[in-house]
């Protein structure tokens, strides 16, 4: 019990200081290659957090032998975007409230809503697809829906990279660098794989102390990959995110969560179009169509009101909360 505390406060340490060294070298990283603050936080912050629990479905659906492997793979295709949707942007909102009630910014996101709108418009339309397939998941329909889901993400990219302000902000010296004022390209490329594996890293040591106790106490594979994988695979986007926010950087920070969740309902979803029958039973079901409402509740808010409201924002994580109790009642 003592050596699983401490393995996990070290995962946590290592999530952590991973963090801040990724986010620290993707800012410069976009400044390098001119991009806007919504395309740092959407694609090269989006994709690169996004894949260590896009890996777990590849393993577990292409290499695994079993059922229970693939039980695994479809779990974290839809625990993905249902933990980023229902649990990290109402705990995004509750930490600005937090930040705000201590005086150290403003109560209000400061985003870039043209960027917003288009991060959750694709997702709604890519799980809408995969929400469609799973009520009749016929090879003939899986397939080219597949391929869309595809193109629709790099329809999203190209998008982004043509749109959007050049990244401006003033940023802090290059961790791996801190005495030249403009750093070699390669060195920020270094130090933005560093933090990466180091975040994936600590994943993989969060969810294997995770995964024996949870195991010790019986849970299905299935109920694991929904309720387990994704709390470990989605910190490297929440500790990201949660350090732009203190940097008051918010485009960034909802970017990089917007942007992974636009991510998981393609290129995941394709996977599991292709590699299984994507028959559903009504628990994934349930978990797909969990995030469509909080996404819907979102985009409402950035088209009727304009902008995000952090006490509204906060109100899906009931739903999570209420999955996670279906979850453990089953």
């Amino acid at each position: 019990m003592l050596v699983s505390s401490l393995l996990f406060f070290l995962a946590i340490a290592i999530i952590l200081g991973g963090a801040a060294v990724f986010t620290n070298g993707v800012e410069w990283l976009g400044r390098r290659l001119g991009l806007s603050d919504g395309a740092i936080g959407s694609i090269l912050a989006g994709i690169a957090t996004a894949l260590p629990e896009t890996l777990i479905p590849v393993i577990a659906i292409f290499l695994g032998t079993d059922e229970a492997a693939t039980q695994v793979g479809v779990g974290a295709i839809l625990g993905a975007p249902m933990m980023l949707s229902t649990l990290m942007i109402p705990l995004l909102a509750g930490f600005l409230l937090v930040l705000a009630r201590m005086h150290s910014r403003s109560g209000k996101f400061d985003l870039d809503y043209g960027d917003v709108r288009l991060d959750l418009g694709f997702f709604l339309l890519s799980y809408i697809v995969a929400l469609v397939v799973a009520l009749v998941p016929l090879p003939p329909i899986r397939y080219p829906a597949a391929a869309g889901l595809i193109l629709i993400y790099l329809w999203y990219v190209k998008i982004h990279l043509g749109r959007g302000k050049v990244n401006e902000m003033e940023l802090a010296p290059l961790f791996f660098s801190r005495g030249r004022a403009q750093p070699a390209t390669a060195v920020i490329v270094i130090q933005a794989l560093a933090g990466l594996a180091l975040m994936i890293a600590g994943a993989h040591i969060f969810v294997d102390v995770v995964k024996d106790t949870a195991v010790g106490l019986g849970i299905s594979p299935l109920v694991l990959s929904l309720l387990i994988a994704p709390v470990a695979t989605e910190l490297p986007e929440a500790m990201n995110s949660f350090f732009w926010i203190y940097g008051k950087k918010d485009t960034l920070a909802v970017g990089n969560i917007t942007g992974a969740m636009v991510f998981q309902g393609t290129f995941p979803v394709a996977i599991g179009l292709v590699g299984t029958d994507w028959q559903l039973d009504t628990g994934s079901l349930i978990s797909l169509t969990l995030p469509l409402l909080a996404v819907s509740l979102f985009f409402v808010l950035t088209e009727i009101k304009g902008r995000w409201k952090p006490s509204v924002l906060i109100l899906p994580v009931f739903l999570y909360a209420g999955y996670m109790l279906y979850l453990v009642s089953r």
